[in-house]
């Protein structure tokens, strides 16, 4: 599994050693999920690979959209866990969503980008451009 790349928030590592991660990320959070998924990016005679970490998401989750020479994937996932027992009631949401862009070279042919997903890793082909072709805005379908 590839790893993921957490936001840090403003504290300084001293505080975090003394009080805890716990402690600021409870007391400061707002809820919300900044967690971003690790990519790694190949390039070889074809052309480049993408690979994204995005264990637990379904490809339905996942949008790709190649426009203007760049390469955005993004995600927005809502999450509703709702509980009854004798006296009370408890409801929880959770969302998850974040958005990477890329700036993808003029020699990469987007009619032959392709996406697939496969043990949580979504991979994205990025095919060399043949002389003579145009680059078009499009959105990539995950196979």
């Amino acid at each position: 599994m590839l790893p993921q790349i957490k936001k840090r928030t403003h504290m300084q590592d001293y505080a975090d050693h003394f009080l805890g991660r716990d402690f600021f990320s409870s007391f400061f959070s707002d809820g919300a999920d900044y967690a971003v998924p690790a990519v790694n990016i190949k390039e070889n005679d074809l052309g480049f690979e993408v690979e994204l970490a995005a264990p637990g998401m379904a490809k339905e989750d996942i949008k790709i959209l190649f426009e203007k020479d760049t390469l955005t994937i993004s995600s927005d996932r809502k999450a509703e866990k709702e509980e009854e027992k004798d006296h009370y009631m408890k409801k929880e949401f959770s969302f998850k969503s974040f958005k990477r862009s890329f700036s993808i070279p003029e020699t990469v042919n987007s009619d032959g980008i392709e996406a697939k997903y496969s043990n949580g890793v979504l991979t994205i082909s990025l095919p060399r451009l043949n002389k003579g072709k145009d680059n078009n805005n499009k959105s990539i379908k995950i196979s």
